[in-house]
């Protein structure tokens, strides 16, 4: 739960402060949120399914960040930063539905 109300205070404040994000780190910055939005989720999920750690959550928050920023930055060095961004996406997102799809069944049942 600390890490919704982290995430939505996160958020306020950063529409109202309006942060400005430096150039270098622009084509990271969509990838580490996907990134970070997968590790909510799962957090959430592990909380329903009633095996949430929050040493796990932390490590996994930070690892899945900064694994998918490194990947975003050897395509870029590669010369292939578009296609390792959007597999990255594709996982991510495939993880994030998946893990949205098991807190539905336990929030509805269904």
């Amino acid at each position: 739960m600390i890490a919704v109300v982290g995430l939505v205070v996160g958020v306020v404040v950063g529409l109202f402060v309006q942060p400005s994000v430096p150039s270098a780190v622009v084509p990271y910055l969509p990838i580490a949120v996907v990134a970070a939005l997968d590790a909510v989720f799962g957090g959430v999920r592990a909380m329903l399914d009633g095996v949430f750690d929050d040493k796990v959550f932390v490590v996994s928050f930070l690892f899945n960040v900064m694994v998918a920023a490194l990947i975003v930055f050897l395509g870029d060095q590669l010369g292939v930063g578009s296609q390792l961004s959007t597999g990255v996406v594709v996982v991510l997102g495939v993880r994030i539905f998946s893990n949205a799809a098991a807190i539905r069944r336990h929030v509805f049942r269904a």
